[in-house]
């Protein structure tokens, strides 16, 4: 079997308004192409570096980004980002299955995009944050050549801790595959200087 990756390109042309979703248009042009977003988080010296992941990350197509209020309690808000891929082979455990590390990569890069989606669209401001916690569960699996699609919404979006989650569908055969709860925290601020 053979596959075919199409890879995007942070430079590639990007049309914000063919995402779905009631997000303002500045937060889909921040968040609607994952690779960009990412790459605006690296480090410079790291810029042109084939760090882990990144293939992956580069295949990500956001399919809709909204702003609602939480089901459950109305005066709050929720950010709601849906992605979509297809399984690579890059993606694969040994039994041609998407790896549960894969899967667990997914949940880490993408639930964040839904506390950014609530942070641009009430702050303006982007939300910087590093993970403290990830919970996986692991459903079915997701073979070669599947479409996954990822529901990624936020939870909690405080100063110092927030909380979202992910659940991974498998679009071809509709059914969970995956499902996280992702933790995560301001960075500790750099240490003083002693001069």
């Amino acid at each position: 079997m053979s596959t075919t990756t199409t890879s995007s390109s942070s430079d590639a042309p990007f049309d914000a308004s063919k995402i779905a979703g009631n997000a303002p248009l500045h937060v889909k042009q921040t968040l609607g192409n994952p690779i960009k977003w990412l790459e605006g988080l690296v480090a410079p010296e790291f810029k042109n570096a084939n760090f882990f992941g990144k293939a992956i990350y580069a295949r990500l197509r956001v399919t809709e980004i909204s702003v609602d209020k939480k089901v459950d309690e109305e005066s709050k808000l929720e950010g709601r980002v849906i992605v979509e891929t297809v399984v690579e082979e890059d993606m694969l455990n040994g039994g041609g299955n998407i790896h549960g590390g894969c899967s667990a990569f997914l949940v880490d890069m993408c639930s964040a995009m839904s506390l950014n989606a609530l942070s641009l669209a009430t702050t303006g401001k982007g939300n910087r944050s590093v993970s403290q916690a990830i919970n996986m569960i692991y459903h079915s699996p997701a073979g070669w050549g599947d479409t996954l699609r990822l529901v990624n919404t936020s939870t909690t979006l405080g100063n110092r801790v927030q909380s979202c989650r992910t659940e991974i569908w498998n679009a071809t055969h509709h059914r969970l595959v995956a499902s996280g709860t992702h933790i995560k925290m301001s960075p500790s601020p750099p240490p003083k200087s002693n001069l």
